[in-house]
């Protein structure tokens, strides 16, 4: 049947578009990063006209992207670009065609074999561009919550006697989950049932995977295993596999196609949920409800709006070119065509509102337990959990501001339940905003001063902290597209029924054979620029507790507790230098490890790997 073909950029109103500062750090940092991707893109596209599954030969060209320059070719052989960023293409006619220098060397691969070790795979769930995805064992065996009927046995292949060996059997795996030492990610449930829709697509496949840690004595996370799935099909039974670390060969290159894979899906999980779902998404519903129920004038309407800036502009972009039919996602991530719809499975399994605030997140994973005599009224299941431990000094920042803010308007309940704008503005973000959920019992009502504090300290946290964590760092950590794989495009050579030629090519060049799973020359370099401008704060970001969104009254009270904020905020940036110098702090601070610098509330422009804007502006 036929279709809409949306025609042009998706309208936003005019008072939410970009400065003509910003739009024009945008457009020339888009430009030069297609650009940069290009290159080689239309190279391989020479090669291969009629399909974008061209591998990089070696390691080597992998590195030369950082190293050397490349001629760009005539701007008639970059005219593939037209179905991923349109809107450029005219822009790059005008680009004479010179030497293009290099992709800047992401701040990751200061030691350039670090993706290669599983201390560092392993460190990167706490302190790398995906924090919100590990998660404490709370019971064992592991088992599946899906249908066994469907998807075959719930139970996981992971057996105690497979962990305990490979914890050296220091303790049971009864006695590390009495302790709170087994923690996993678990990307079993919410890839499962699409394993087999996106493997009927070209160039890509997928599995349901979880990944098994300990907490070890030093603070640090040791990997213990890597399980895959395939589910059952009316053709095939349900192939599961646990892999393990190694000294034998063939096993030691399984176990890093395994990590490839588990890098892959925690790359969807980040882009598809973390990012784009709960804080891009999860955003649009308070900023149209705010401007359609509260006066320009109104105190919270004041509060909020310096944390909407520029988000329905860069979702406006997003839906033309990133997220779009066919684009980048699409194209260049595991779930492929189904990427949205996975999004949309996981709002409607797995979003809450009042889980979205941090100490509840950590609290809902298992990360941390309500402590009234710890620090921030919570215990951390790891001490050493850089996103977490950095994350909650923003996050009582923000909260302190806020609750002043909102003790100056707000005296008592009454005040709060009486405010009609105030509450045709919640009514409008539960009941339209979020209409498939408005009757969930887990709404928080804004009848007392501390409600809405808490709400709106919620917002806050999402608009600005935890953007800032899950986007700011996407160049650093995946500009060196090994360590962070936007797509795994190849099954487990050993994967039921054996493939024997594949097995033998395996076999013969295993290095190949990975650098096939990875993705695409095209797939990895357009991925690359796009983390490139992602991760990139323009000139006029105005940031968490800046001058530029000092409140616009002169009341005194309300004055004094910006000037707090703001100054609690650079006691915060120093508290955070001096845990990165702190070498007890072995998930921060080492020997070619990249201090943990994401909630850093101030940044100067460019890729910093820093900086809290207001806004989910970027």
């Amino acid at each position: 049947p036929k279709s809409e073909t949306r025609k042009g950029n998706v309208y936003v109103p005019r008072d939410e578009e970009f400065s003509p500062e910003k739009e024009d750090y945008f457009l020339r940092k888009t430009v030069g990063s297609v650009l940069q991707a290009a290159v080689p893109a239309a190279q391989s596209l020479l090669l291969d006209k009629l399909k974008w599954n061209l591998p990089f030969p070696s390691f080597f060209v992998i590195d030369k992207l950082f190293e050397d320059g490349v001629e760009l070719p005539g701007v008639d052989k970059l005219n593939f670009l037209e179905s991923v960023v349109p809107r450029l293409l005219e822009h790059l006619r005008d680009t004479p065609a010179e030497k293009i220098l290099r992709f800047e060397t992401p701040a990751n691969i200061q030691d350039k074999f670090a993706w290669l070790r599983d201390e560092e795979f392993a460190r990167e769930t706490l302190a790398g561009i995906n924090p919100y995805a590990i998660e404490l064992v709370r019971e064992f065996p592991l088992k599946s919550k899906l249908d066994p009927a469907v998807y075959g046995p719930a139970e996981s292949a992971i057996t105690a006697d497979l962990l305990e060996e490979q914890m050296r059997r220091v303790m049971t795996v009864e006695e590390a989950i009495s302790q709170k030492r087994l923690f996993m990610l678990d990307f079993h449930d919410l890839f499962l049932p699409y394993v087999h829709k996106i493997r009927s697509l070209d160039h890509t496949t997928m599995y349901g995977s979880r990944t098994v840690f300990f907490l070890t004595d030093d603070g640090t996370l040791q990997l213990l295993a890597i399980e895959l799935t395939r589910p059952a099909s009316p053709s095939q039974p349900q192939w599961r596999q646990v892999f393990t670390p190694s000294t034998d060969a063939t096993m030691s290159w399984l176990w890093r196609m395994a990590k490839a894979h588990v890098r892959a899906h925690d790359a969807g999980h980040h882009e598809l949920i973390t990012h784009w779902l709960r804080t891009h998404c999860a955003v649009e519903p308070y900023i149209i409800a705010a401007n359609r129920q509260l006066s320009e004038m109104h105190p919270i309407y004041q509060l909020l709006r310096p944390h909407f800036r520029y988000t329905m502009r860069i979702n406006a972009r997003a839906r033309s070119a990133l997220i779009s039919a066919g684009g980048i996602i699409e194209r260049s991530f595991s779930p492929q065509k189904y990427s949205m719809e996975l999004s949309s499975v996981a709002y409607d399994k797995l979003w809450r509102f009042d889980t979205e605030a941090l100490p509840a997140d950590l609290v809902r994973r298992g990360m941390a337990e309500e402590d009234p005599t710890a620090e921030h009224g919570l215990k951390l299941a790891i001490e050493d959990y850089p996103f977490a431990n950095d994350g909650l000094l923003i996050w009582d920042a923000i909260k302190t501001w806020v609750q002043a803010y909102v003790a100056r308007f707000y005296p008592d309940a009454d005040s709060v339940a009486g405010d009609e704008e105030l509450q045709a503005f919640w009514t409008e973000v539960r009941t339209k905003g979020h209409g498939d959920k408005k009757d969930a019992p887990w709404w928080p009502k804004l009848d007392s001063p501390e409600s809405l504090a808490h709400t709106l300290t919620t917002i806050v946290w999402v608009a600005a902290a935890h953007h800032a964590a899950v986007n700011f760092g996407q160049y650093d950590f995946g500009g060196y597209f090994p360590n962070r794989p936007s797509i795994a495009r190849t099954v487990m050579p050993v994967e039921e029924p054996v493939d024997g030629a594949a097995m033998e090519r395996f076999l013969d060049n295993p290095d190949q054979a990975l650098r096939e799973c990875f993705p695409s020359q095209v797939q990895a370099t357009v991925v690359m620029a796009v983390l490139d401008v992602l991760s990139s704060h323009s000139t006029d970001e105005e940031y968490l507790g800046g001058e530029q969104t000092r409140p616009w009254n002169s009341d005194a009270a309300v004055q004094a507790a910006y000037d707090g904020f703001a100054a609690r905020l650079k006691e915060i940036e120093g508290v955070i230098d001096g845990r990165n110098k702190d070498r007890k702090l072995k998930n921060r601070c080492g020997a070619g490890i990249l201090p943990y610098q994401l909630m850093k509330p101030f940044s100067d422009s460019g890729v910093t790997g820093m900086g809290i804007p207001n806004s989910t502006s970027i």
